[in-house]
């Protein structure tokens, strides 16, 4: 008779699975909790004990860790190994259905305690799994539920489980502790304070393939963090439209960062994880307003974020132009009504009564991987001076405020010129700064005139400053720092122009 090993902290389906076995003529081994559901449901089991000849100890920590248990999971179907089995009395075993403990469960809760986390780290469960997956030859090894059906399935038909499934099964296994082992690492190295460990263990989990990736040509998948801030783009809830696409799901994120550093209604329009129009006011319906005129081309087809739920009357005025998704706290329902009209368009929801949740950035290049923090440094948080003779107005203050909260989400070299209300121009990813400023004063025309300029970076020399003079600006800010600093002053100083530094610079690579 073949034996089953189950022993599962997610119940689902196994009574039914387990059930299925017995049916098919396996005997079923199995420990505590998971013993206890079989034996209500009417099969019989036999007790971990009575395989082992030892009881469970120290509060559970030790019951399956026997040789009686991995002697019969590791042995070769081969004569050598049959008559050491026979010698020490061990029986095989042919399938185990073994799922851990729930520490990812466990230490998503606000209120764990380090001593409860460390409880629900499994030792016998990976254990056990890893000697089934690295004799998968001849043991069959499931760890997800969805498995099981399939599992049953060939028994039923063939009188066994594939080499092929049976591989395929432990390739599973193996990822699964891997991620769970890469979950505990991670949670202990956060609990031990270290920030550059000498290995990083990252673990994300298929949330949807994808149809390609930034090109046709490119295939490309969704993975999240399954512990990650809720208050994203990995965890929003798609109330309508197509299925996102890779260049969807980055150019969103882009918006949601962006719009996150704005207390007041703000819509934030982009393209290419750029902005193209970011607009403030008292209503959705006017901040979406002014970041539609802030560039009413280039946000055709571009992605517009809300940090307030929409209504009616900004639902008609999204609707008046092509955009491929919508992000807000929420939608009213007749809101929905207006958008839901356009059958391609997607809508998310995101919670943001969420706090972020800070997080690593891991940037790949080819043959490593770059980790940084997040760039959360805000306006605040600056030491703000003004070298120039001339302070800000308080018009020219908001003015530069809204310049400086925009410009860290530009790629550089990053000018932003920007009014109180909205943007007017964006200078992005140039190869030179007076390049990117010459972009963004000639979006902003006549715009320009007594409006701010933000710059993410110090400028090399006062070109930029006399670019923007010329163009009507009346304020810049910047985080200085250069050797030059002294000549951008003198030339602010000589049209008037106020100039504050920030003594921080906004890179965005």
């Amino acid at each position: 008779m073949k034996r089953a090993l189950i022993s599962v902290s997610d119940k689902t389906g196994v009574t039914e699975f387990a059930n299925e076995l017995a049916a098919l003529g396996f005997e079923l081994v199995s420990t505590g909790g998971t013993k206890k559901a079989l034996e209500d449901a009417g099969l019989k089991v036999i007790g971990i004990e009575e395989v082992t000849g030892f009881p469970e100890m120290l509060e559970g920590r030790v019951k399956t860790l026997h040789p009686f248990v991995h002697g019969g999971l590791l042995a070769k179907r081969i004569p050598e190994h049959q008559a050491q089995l026979d010698e020490q009395g061990i029986s095989l075993i042919d399938l185990v259905c073994v799922n851990l403990y729930p520490f990812q469960q466990t230490i998503a809760k606000p209120e764990v305690t380090v001593d409860e986390a460390i409880e629900n780290i499994d030792i016998g469960g990976p254990s056990m799994l890893r000697s089934a997956a690295k004799n998968h030859e001849y043991v069959t090894v499931v760890v997800d539920s969805s498995d099981y059906a399939g599992i049953l399935k060939e028994l039923r038909e063939q009188g066994g489980v594939s080499k092929e499934t049976n591989r395929k099964l432990a390739a599973k296994v193996f990822r699964h502790t891997a991620a769970y082992d890469a979950m505990i690492a991670d949670y202990m190295t956060t609990l031990s304070g270290e920030e550059q460990p000498e290995q990083i263990t990252v673990s994300y989990q298929l949330k949807q393939p994808l149809r390609y990736g930034e090109n046709p040509h490119q295939k490309a998948a969704f993975y999240v963090n399954s512990l990650g801030s809720k208050f994203s783009i990995a965890h929003a809830k798609q109330l309508h439209g197509k299925e996102l696409s890779f260049n969807n799901i980055r150019d969103a994120d882009a918006a949601l960062q962006m719009v996150k550093d704005f207390a007041e209604p703000a819509a934030v329009a982009v393209k290419h994880m750029n902005p193209c129009g970011i607009g403030v006011g008292a209503t959705a319906e006017e901040a979406f307003q002014r970041a539609y005129e802030a560039d009413s081309k280039s946000i055709f087809g571009g992605i517009v974020a809300f940090n307030m739920p929409v209504d009616k009357g900004t639902a008609l005025k999204l609707h008046e132009i092509f955009l491929e998704i919508v992000i807000a706290p929420d939608f009213t329902e007749e809101a929905l009504e207006v958008l839901t009209a356009k059958k391609n368009l997607r809508l998310l929801t995101v919670p943001f009564n969420e706090k972020t949740k800070r997080e690593s950035i891991y940037t790949s290049v080819e043959g490593g991987l770059l980790v940084q923090e997040q760039d959360t440094y805000s306006y605040e948080d600056a030491d703000i001076t003004v070298p120039t003779k001339r302070q800000p107005t308080e018009q020219e203050w908001k003015a530069l405020k809204l310049g400086w909260k925009v410009v860290k989400h530009v790629k550089s070299n990053a000018i932003v010129v920007a009014n109180d209300k909205m943007t007017v121009g964006i200078g992005a990813g140039q190869m030179n700064r007076v390049g990117s400023a010459e972009i963004a004063l000639t979006q902003a025309g006549s715009q320009a005139k007594g409006a701010a300029l933000a710059s993410d970076a110090f400028f090399p020399m006062d070109d930029t400053v006399e670019a923007a003079a010329k163009a009507g600006i009346t304020a810049i800010i910047q985080p200085g720092g250069s050797i030059r600093d002294e000549d951008s002053i003198k030339k602010a100083d000589e049209y008037g122009i106020t100039m504050v530094f920030t003594g921080v610079r906004h890179f965005k690579h």
